[in-house]
């Protein structure tokens, strides 16, 4: 099983290697700002479980296994972003993203594309939407902007 963390590498190395053709473990320290000696962890952490393959002082690959996960995983930002956007979070869709990502399941990743598309095709509906969400932001008129300090931090109107 994947932690956050091998998911976060996992999915630059992706990225990398889609931009460049290659990447190296000096790449993915300046990418995800951490230390090499992290990446050298999790480089092993993740030639053992099978999703990469590593020989020191070379260029770090993606396994079938890797490819196929690492595909899934910007693909699963991607969607979030998408999501989040076409609903008008207008603050901090980048920070929910990456609080969502690491915990929703991929048959949920599909109702959120199935979303995306009815309302790509459906421009009316997702007018309706947004209607109702400038009458009434929370459920019951409540005014919950209390309840979580991420709320502080991003205030908007």
């Amino acid at each position: 099983m994947l932690t956050e963390s091998m998911e976060d590498y996992l999915e630059m190395i992706y990225r990398i290697i889609q931009e460049k053709g290659y990447v190296r473990a000096v790449d993915l320290a300046g990418a995800l700002n951490v230390q090499p000696s992290s990446v050298t962890r999790m480089i092993q952490k993740l030639h053992e479980e099978g999703f990469i393959q590593y020989e020191k002082y070379r260029h770090i690959a993606l396994t079938d296994k890797g490819k196929r996960l690492g595909y899934f995983l910007v693909w699963r930002d991607a969607m979030l972003k998408e999501f989040l956007t076409l609903l008008n979070a207008r603050v901090g869709v980048e920070e929910q993203v990456e609080g969502i990502e690491h915990y929703i399941t991929p048959p949920t990743m599909c109702l959120f594309r199935n979303l995306v598309q009815y309302f790509r095709t459906h421009p009316e509906c997702l007018e309706e939407l947004q209607t109702m969400n400038r009458l009434n932001k929370y459920p019951e008129g409540e005014k919950l902007e209390d309840l979580r300090a991420w709320l502080f931090r991003h205030s908007s109107d």
